[in-house]
């Protein structure tokens, strides 16, 4: 009798941490589909939404600029997906992206031994493994980007950390991501924890807190204010933003086509700067936190990095 008991203790204890586990992702499923409804929605019809959705936006923006009824998978390429006159320009850069031979430099990068004849092959056996970070780390406790885990590569086998925002290390994640993209790969981000949970909700309330001297969250120009012109530019919408880098950016690429491409943390920080506050540290713990909850909005989404931007 007392055998059944303990038997029956045991499963019912297993079970209550199976259930556990899975519950911890809960509240940030719902965010995710959350916020698909509410850009599906949005793009439905921007000319009959302009009233919710678009107040400040042009007759000719709405009826002629703006496509109809994008669905999700469709996201992942950023404002392209909603705006027929940058699109257009898209398609023609793609045929023959700046950063084909970047790519190539990421695979010899990703080859080439050390000092000590090791190499980030043994870091990272699989390539494709951009499609899910940034990751916690549940030894550790704590969100680890691809970016930090790069530079521990290098410095756990005795060389030095690469610039976090531009040159070889952005060169080595297009590798990384064409191999994730060629794989068929989507974002698979996991949360498995309490700590990862907190973790998440940390990274939401970055991006959706108001702050620097502009008073502007994320949220403002890439929730709200997604699909609306600043200048000459359709803003962005949160839906894909992780899905695609690192990116080659035209105005970076200008004077040496090896700067051209750079990290989801050099867009970041140019993003802190445009709301007027002071950026934060690429792999600071709140960069880290907030990446990882824009990542995880991108669940499902297929890796489609690197890619090409204005």
């Amino acid at each position: 009798m007392l055998l059944k008991v303990v038997k029956t203790s045991v499963l019912v204890a297993l079970a209550a941490s199976t259930l556990s586990a899975s519950a911890f992702n809960a509240q940030a499923e719902k965010d995710r589909l959350a916020l698909i409804d509410y850009f599906e929605a949005k793009f439905e019809d921007a000319d009959k939404n302009r009233d919710r959705f678009f107040p400040y936006s042009t007759d000719d923006e709405l009826k002629n600029n703006i496509t109809k009824n994008i669905k999700h998978a469709d996201f992942a390429i950023g404002n392209y997906a909603f705006s027929k006159q940058g699109k257009f320009s898209y398609d023609e850069i793609k045929e023959m992206p700046p950063y084909e031979d970047l790519v190539e430099m990421g695979e010899e990068l990703y080859n080439k031994k050390f000092a000590n004849g090791n190499s980030f092959a043994i870091c990272f056996p699989d390539p494709t493994i951009a499609a899910s970070y940034p990751m916690f780390d549940e030894s550790r406790k704590e969100v680890v980007s691809l970016t930090q885990a790069v530079n521990e590569c290098r410095t756990s086998n005795g060389e030095k950390a690469w610039n976090t925002k531009k040159g070889k290390l952005p060169i080595l994640q297009a590798y990384m991501a064409y191999q994730a993209m060629e794989a068929g790969k989507k974002v698979d981000i996991k949360i498995e924890s309490k700590e990862a949970a907190d973790a998440y909700e940390r990274g939401k309330e970055a991006y959706y807190t108001q702050r620097g001297y502009l008073n502007l969250s994320c949220a403002t120009c890439h929730v709200q204010g997604a699909g609306q012109r600043v200048r000459n530019e359709s803003m962005s919408q949160l839906l894909g933003h992780t899905t695609h880098f690192p990116v080659f950016r035209l105005k970076w690429g200008k004077d040496k086509v090896e700067n051209g491409l750079g990290t989801l943390e050099r867009r970041m920080t140019g993003c802190n700067k445009d709301q007027g506050e002071n950026p934060h540290k690429p792999t600071s713990k709140w960069m880290k936190e907030l990446l990882y909850f824009m990542a995880y909005m991108s669940n499902g989404m297929k890796i489609d990095g690197p890619d090409v931007r204005k």
